[in-house]
């Protein structure tokens, strides 16, 4: 698989002599891509703080998983910090995308801090699932990253219950209580195929292994996939643009070479493309993580189009509408204004 590795030293590629039949392709652009609900609804409670508080507005955590949403946002008066503990008694914070544990409200609490929660709700649904199944002593297996935000979230709304399940070797270490109340759960950002790769062999190990009550993946990182297969099979290059951190974006990756693309990179800007990347590429494949703003796409696109690329055409596999309500604690002083 290939991966963008923002390193010098290669030699540009020549795409009018490089590509098949002399001149560069056609590029196609995956839709739905870039920001889901979620984050759309995450950036503009930042955005709505920063004009109705003023600067600065304390955010813990990355708001979104961009770097730059999150430089976008500084340059206006947000301040990012790790923890609570780092922001001034009795100011402004504002809850990323990814969700918070409860000990995290605790010591909001504690320091008398402002707090606005931006966790998107489909995060929320998680973690309501998860205390629901730790009400009725179930033994929760996560599907999830270690380390990853919002698995430290999820995680803290039942830490007696929850085991995480990362890698495909984690699946043997788990240990339950009762065969007969196991539940499984996941990251909302996660490969759809290889999620349900580790549900099979959890199921293998613990044949009453209950699903969740509904679909903890979220619809945009489905969608998103969902696109990029429907393309990957005809593309050369299959170009991702999302950072380094953010789970979706690289999943993206993941699932392009596994659904037939020769190769995918992923870049946060379009200056990181390397030309050599593109020598021999009939057809270039575009799509963008769920935390990815438009105009980082249209950058790659322009970036292509000097290369000869300029024939665009858009696989279109979905039409998302989803919206989601701002904030209970922002709209209040919004008048109740839902943006």
């Amino acid at each position: 698989m290939g991966t963008s590795d923002r390193a010098g030293g290669a030699q540009p590629a020549d795409p009018a002599t490089d590509t098949p039949g002399g001149k560069p392709g056609r590029v196609l652009l995956a839709r739905p891509r870039g920001y889901c609900a979620g984050v759309d609804r995450a950036v503009i409670t930042v955005e709505k703080a920063l004009e109705t508080y003023g600067a600065p507005v304390y955010v813990r955590k990355e708001i979104v998983h961009n770097r730059y949403v999150v430089e976008q946002l500084r340059e206006r008066g947000a301040i990012f910090v790790d923890e609570t503990d780092e922001v001034p008694e009795g100011a402004l914070v504002v809850f990323s995308a990814h969700g918070v544990s409860p000990a995290v409200h605790e010591e909001a609490a504690a320091r008398q801090l402002r707090t606005i929660d931006a966790t998107c709700p489909l995060v929320t649904k998680v973690h309501q699932e998860a205390k629901r199944f730790a009400r009725t002593d179930y033994d929760i297996l996560l599907i999830g990253h270690s380390g990853h935000e919002e698995v430290d979230g999820t995680t803290g709304e039942a830490p007696d219950h929850v085991q995480l399940v990362d890698r495909a070797e984690d699946v043997d270490k788990v240990t339950v209580r009762d065969p007969s109340k196991v539940v499984w759960l996941s990251q909302t950002t996660l490969s759809v195929d290889e999620t349900m790769e580790r549900v099979d062999a959890l199921r293998e190990r613990f044949p009453q292994l209950q699903n969740p009550p509904s679909d903890d993946i979220c619809y945009a990182t489905s969608n998103r996939q969902v696109a990029v297969k429907a393309m990957a099979s005809e593309c050369d290059v299959v170009i991702v643009v999302g950072s380094e951190n953010s789970s979706n974006s690289k999943r993206l990756v993941e699932v392009a070479v596994q659904a037939g693309a020769r190769t995918s990179y992923l870049v946060d800007y379009a200056t990181e493309i390397d030309e050599s990347w593109l020598a021999g590429a009939g057809t270039i494949g575009v799509t963008s993580g769920a935390s990815v703003p438009e105009v980082l796409v249209q950058q790659v696109l322009g970036f292509l189009a000097e290369r000869g690329w300029t024939d665009v055409q858009e696989v279109t596999t979905a039409n998302e509408k989803l919206a989601f309500a701002l904030p209970r604690e922002l709209r209040k002083d919004l008048g109740g204004a839902a943006s």
